[in-house]
């Protein structure tokens, strides 16, 4: 059996971030902030000798992993791949307005007015099933449509690994709080993921472990 040890990145802050905006397959610059999110899990991450790094194919997750990557010192053999898979989920008509305002609209279906409200009641999974429901344009991901996408990265990362391998994967808050909702429920303890942070996961041929969850404290040796 395979075995791959991935450590998950979010993404630095960006503008959109920054500005309390949806930001799903819409893009935006890195902040000066962001630059040093980017750059603190890169002297985080320096001391592993990573096989490969993988981001999704936004602008935000392929800037943090160049600013990671330079910390390496052995960055110049290390592949780099853009995967879509690897993408925030998708908002539809939601996509950069005001992230209260889109939960506001969202609850109207549940009586519930706020994304902490929302997700505390139905969860990650069943609140991705309400943005698409809610959108005007039926453009936004429901969670199947959402795990196909995903469960398609990680299989492609499986096929282009060997058994020992060690990866990047530059990701999004949304998505990588969802894999640890999926395979460590009691990891999520309902706060979002921190521009910048770590998630270390186990990727078998049938299983996905998570090691640890949303650390930016957390240094490799």
């Amino acid at each position: 059996m395979k075995t791959i040890t991935a450590y998950f990145v979010r993404h630095g802050q960006t503008m959109l971030n920054h500005y309390n905006k949806v930001q799903g397959w819409i893009d935006s610059p890195l902040t000066e902030q962001g630059i040093a999110d980017a750059d603190r899990a890169g002297q985080q991450l320096k001391a592993l000798d990573f096989n490969a790094a993988y981001s999704s194919d936004s602008g935000r997750a392929i800037e943090t992993a160049s600013h990671i990557l330079k910390a390496n010192p052995e960055n110049i053999n290390i592949i780099s791949y853009q995967y879509p898979e690897f993408r925030e989920q998708c908002h539809g008509y939601f996509e950069g307005n005001d992230l209260n305002q889109m939960w506001q609209f969202v609850g109207e279906q549940v009586n519930l007015t706020s994304e902490s409200a929302v997700l505390g009641t139905y969860g990650l999974e069943k609140a991705r099933d309400l943005i698409h429901k809610a959108d005007l344009y039926g453009e936004a991901e429901s969670n199947d449509m959402f795990w196909e996408r995903l469960d398609c990265g990680f299989n492609k990362l499986r096929a282009n690994s060997q058994d020992g391998d060690i990866a990047l994967v530059v990701s999004h808050g949304m998505t990588i709080r969802s894999i640890v909702d999926r395979y460590a429920p009691e990891l999520d303890t309902g706060f979002a993921t921190i521009n910048g942070s770590i998630t270390k996961l186990t990727i078998t041929d049938d299983n996905i472990h998570v090691d640890f969850f949303n650390r930016i404290d957390y240094v490799a040796k």
